[in-house]
C-alpha cells in the first residue's frame, strides 16, 4: 500500500486535491482549520485529523493560502510529533523562493524535509487533475513525491532545490497577469470602438492572441461574472513576491512592476476578492477617467483657460 498523504487546507484547490488522491487510491489524511469542512472527506474515505499533531503521514501537502499560515499552526507540539514521522512537508501554494529556502532550513533540526510544489490551472485544473505542477525539492525527495503529485496534474516539472518551484510558479504569474490584463485591455478598446466584444473573443481565439488564460476567462469577461476563481488580492500578492525575487536576483522586471501597480489599484478599489478578471473593469474605469479629463482640457481650452 502506499505511504500516507496528508493535504491541510480543504478550500477551492485543497478539497479537489484530496478527493483526486482518495481516486488514485492513495491513503489520506485530511486537516482543515474550519473543522467543519473537513467532517464530509471521511465519509470518502479519508482520515479526518482534528490536531495537526495528529498527522503522521510520509507526504504532507499544505495548501494552505501561504507559507505564514502554515508557521502560525506549526506549534511546539505539532513539531515535535512530526520530528517523530520526519515527513516531506509541500508548500502548494503560491509564494516568494526566499519563505520555502527559509521554512527548510528552520525545519531541519526536526528532521522535517520540506518541498514546493506550486500549481497552475485554477481550481478547474484541481478538480479535473490536469494541474500544472512545478516542483522544487532535493532529489530523492522528488523521486518519493513525483507518484503523488501524478494524481494530481498532466504537468509535473523538476526544476531543482527547494525554492524553484516558487520561482517558476512567479515567472508563471507574470504571464497570467499579464494577459489577463492585455485581454482586458483589448476589451475595453474594442468597446469604445462600439464592437462588441464577443465578436472581438472569437477572433483572438482563432489566432495568435488564442491562449488558456482566455479560454478558462472568457465567460467571467464577457458576462462580468468576477466569482472566484482565483482573487485579484492573491495576483497582487503573487507579483509582489515576483517583483521582490527580480530585486533579489537583480533581474530587469518593468512589466512586473506595472502589472503591480495594475492590481494594487483593484484591491484598493475593493475589488480584491473578486476574480482576478475584474481587471476588465480597471481598464472601463481608466477609459472613463480619461474622457472626463480630455473634456475638461478641451473646456478649459475653449474658453481660454
Amino acid at each position: 500500500m502506499a505511504s500516507t498523504t496528508a493535504v491541510l487546507g480543504l478550500g477551492p484547490m485543497g478539497a479537489p486535491i484530496a478527493r483526486n488522491l482518495l481516486r488514485a487510491g492513495i491513503p489520506l489524511q485530511v486537516w482543515n482549520r474550519t473543522r467543519e469542512v473537513a467532517l464530509p472527506f471521511a465519509d470518502e474515505g479519508a482520515e479526518v485529523c482534528h490536531e495537526l499533531a495528529g498527522i503522521d503521514a510520509a507526504v504532507i501537502l499544505s495548501v494552505l493560502p501561504d507559507v505564514p499560515h502554515l508557521r502560525e499552526n506549526l506549534s511546539q507540539e505539532v513539531l515535535e510529533a512530526w520530528s517523530r514521522v520526519r515527513p516531506l512537508l509541500v508548500i502548494m501554494s503560491t509564494t516568494s523562493p526566499a519563505q520555502v529556502e527559509e521554512l527548510a532550513s528552520d525545519l531541519v533540526p526536526w528532521g522535517i524535509r520540506v518541498a514546493d510544489a506550486p500549481m497552475s490551472g485554477g481550481d478547474r485544473g484541481a478538480r479535473e487533475a490536469t494541474l500544472s505542477l512545478m516542483v522544487g525539492a532535493e532529489e530523492p525527495d522528488f523521486v518519493e513525491l513525483e507518484p503523488v503529485l501524478r494524481a494530481l496534474g498532466r504537468t509535473v516539472v523538476h526544476f531543482g532545490g527547494p525554492g524553484t518551484g516558487s520561482l517558476v510558479k512567479l515567472a508563471n504569474q507574470v504571464v497570467v497577469a499579464g494577459t489577463l490584463s492585455a485581454i482586458g485591455e483589448a476589451i475595453a478598446l474594442a468597446e469604445r470602438a462600439g464592437v462588441d466584444p464577443r465578436l472581438l473573443v472569437q477572433v483572438l481565439e482563432g489566432g495568435l492572441a488564442s491562449s488558456a488564460v482566455l479560454s478558462l476567462k472568457k465567460e467571467k469577461l464577457l458576462d462580468g461574472d468576477y466569482s472566484l476563481g482565483g482573487s485579484a488580492a492573491n495576483q497582487l500578492k503573487d507579483l509582489v513576491y515576483a517583483s521582490d525575487a527580480a530585486e533579489r536576483l537583480e533581474a530587469h522586471a518593468p512589466l512586473t512592476r506595472m502589472l503591480q501597480g495594475v492590481f494594487d489599484e483593484i484591491v484598493q478599489s475593493g475589488e480584491g476578492e473578486q476574480d482576478h478578471s475584474v481587471v476588465l473593469e480597471h481598464f472601463r474605469r481608466g477609459a472613463g477617467r480619461r474622457s472626463r479629463a480630455s473634456a475638461v482640457a478641451e473646456d478649459e481650452e475653449n474658453h481660454g483657460g
